[in-house]
């Protein structure tokens, strides 16, 4: 059997779900979940995801992204390979450490409700789990997104989207009021959560409105993320990368064959490469060929150096 097509296009949301390696743990403890954590928000950084809600788990984590860019598969890819690497130097390990393909259910955020369905579902999970006693509210349960829609915007992380949610709750405001009314609502919702139905969560690719589904489906038919093409509908990463690097030549006021004549560490290529780092998904190999830069430890060096 062929694998699933990861259907990706402009603005798509997705509810991503990735176990351990034999439903083994991924995080050993608070140290392991501070690294995801920053990771994520690095691989936002990247790839312009926006997150409307996360919640890490013992041996698995639940992530509801916003891709503007189309970009899920190759910042998936970044995201996880980079966290795994992370834990693997900082535990002494090495190998696999997610049990093959992530899931990715596209989800209709269309303000119909589907998209708050599946953040309640991910809010909902350390109680589901047992993991919070019945008198303890959903709050104090750290390692999830709930706890930081309860706080004022300035103090959220910059990556997570916290709009579209209150939106779908009908609240105006992001004030003390709002934000007090969501939580009453999640945890009456909690109350309430016993023998509920989530299947249309956790099997198929789609969650929303059937009409929206057959649009896609008439698209897949056509080509559409088949083979992970779409060169012609959607921008891929390398594109990306060189529009920046576009961007950033036409700044500096310098021609492409400069590119090859200006030294290795050149300060306006080292800039140039430094965006590409923290603003794209781009390998260092391809930076250091891309800028004429020589060598990997050389753009390491070059970066070391403004940091």
């Amino acid at each position: 059997m062929g694998r699933r097509l990861r259907v990706q296009y402009p603005g798509a949301i997705y509810h991503v779900m990735s176990r351990g390696d034999r439903r083994e743990e991924i995080f050993h403890d608070d140290g392991d979940r501070r690294c995801f954590s920053s990771t994520l928000g690095e691989g936002c950084e990247k790839t312009g995801w926006q997150v409307h809600a996360y919640c890490l788990m013992g041996n698995h984590f639940h992530l509801v992204v916003e891709t503007p860019r189309a970009n899920l598969v190759v910042g998936m890819k970044w995201f996880l390979g980079t966290y795994t690497g992370r834990f693997n130097r900082r535990h002494k390990l090495f190998g696999h450490l997610f049990s093959g393909r992530y899931k990715a259910l596209i989800v209709d955020g269309s303000g119909n409700g589907y998209l708050k369905t599946v953040c309640d579902y991910v809010h909902l999970n350390p109680a589901r789990a047992k993991l919070l006693a019945p008198e303890q509210a959903l709050r104090e349960y750290r390692w999830s997104s709930w706890p930081e829609y309860l706080r004022r915007p300035g103090k959220r992380p910059e990556w997570l989207r916290a709009d579209r949610l209150l939106g779908e709750y009908r609240i105006p405001r992001d004030s003390v009021a709002g934000r007090r009314y969501l939580e009453e609502c999640l945890e009456q919702r909690r109350a309430g959560e016993e023998g509920r139905d989530y299947r249309g969560l956790r099997r198929g690719w789609y969650f929303g409105d059937k009409a929206m589904k057959r649009a896609l489906l008439e698209e897949m038919k056509d080509g559409f993320g088949e083979h992970h093409q779409g060169e012609e509908l959607w921008e891929s990463a390398v594109q990306y990368a060189e529009s920046v690097v576009a961007e950033e030549l036409k700044r500096l006021g310098w021609r492409e064959d400069q590119l090859a004549r200006r030294r290795k560490g050149d300060e306006g290529k080292v800039r140039i490469a430094r965006r590409l780092r923290t603003g794209t998904t781009m390998s260092m190999k391809w930076i250091a060929e891309r800028l004429r830069m020589g060598s990997v430890s050389m753009v390491a060096h070059c970066l070391r150096s403004i940091t």
